[in-house]
């Protein structure tokens, strides 16, 4: 069990880096921008999903290095809006968005740690490391909460300011219907992978890595 402990914390460091570079890198690039007042600039950086979802593995990446076996309500939630925003998306960005993009110089190493990395390696490290089981119906219901208001704020943040993070959600150029019907074709995408993660969370072997005179009982919540 401790070189499972120290598997997951090796890897859970690699991810915290790769994640922690990009943001950087992002940061710096945004700030160096004159495209707009600073303040706007980092508005919008702050408004991306990708970002958002990063910044979410981050955490949870950080929390994992400490605490292989993290546990608890809130975090449960947590963990799982992380790994179904950065699956999202790598696949909405690999299958949509990538060919709108080219990248150079430092951004393109941002872009590899935010699109292509981060997103199979958050999985990847839950598959093999867990810790599971963690995901209820609570848990699913509440994850939803983060990417419904993603959507009101977009286009809240659209309609004040003309300025949309993706071609599918501009509202102005393809209209507030359709931008609408996009994004929630994102959350019914969201909805197929957290059902996804639920069953493999109950059928995969459990990774609690806590040692066994620690165990504990799991956080409140429905495992059917």
């Amino acid at each position: 069990m401790n070189r499972v402990r120290t598997a997951s914390r090796v890897w859970h460091t690699l991810l915290f880096a790769v994640v922690l570079a990009s943001l950087v890198i992002q940061v710096t690039l945004s700030a160096q921008g004159d495209d707009a007042p600073a303040a706007t600039r980092f508005v919008r950086l702050f408004s991306y999903f990708t970002i958002q979802s990063n910044i979410l593995v981050l955490i949870v990446a950080g929390s994992l290095v400490r605490d292989p076996g993290r546990d608890g309500s809130l975090w449960r939630i947590l963990h799982l809006d992380a790994l179904l925003g950065i699956v999202v998306t790598g696949i909405v960005y690999a299958t949509i968005l990538a060919g709108t993009a080219d990248p150079h110089g430092a951004g393109w190493w941002s872009n590899m740690g935010f699109h292509y990395v981060a997103p199979w390696a958050a999985l990847a490290g839950w598959l093999v490391f867990g810790p599971r089981p963690r995901i209820d119906r609570r848990t699913v219901a509440w994850a939803f909460a983060w990417p419904a208001a993603w959507i009101g704020y977009t286009l809240a943040h659209g309609a004040v300011t003309g300025w949309f993070p993706y071609p599918f959600a501009d509202a102005d150029a393809i209209g507030y219907p359709a931008a609408t019907r996009n994004m929630l074709m994102v959350v019914v995408l969201a909805a197929l992978l957290a059902t996804a993660l639920w069953a493999l969370d109950r059928r995969l072997p459990h990774r609690t890595t806590v040692e066994p005179a620690t165990v504990s009982a799991p956080a409140g919540g429905d495992q059917g």
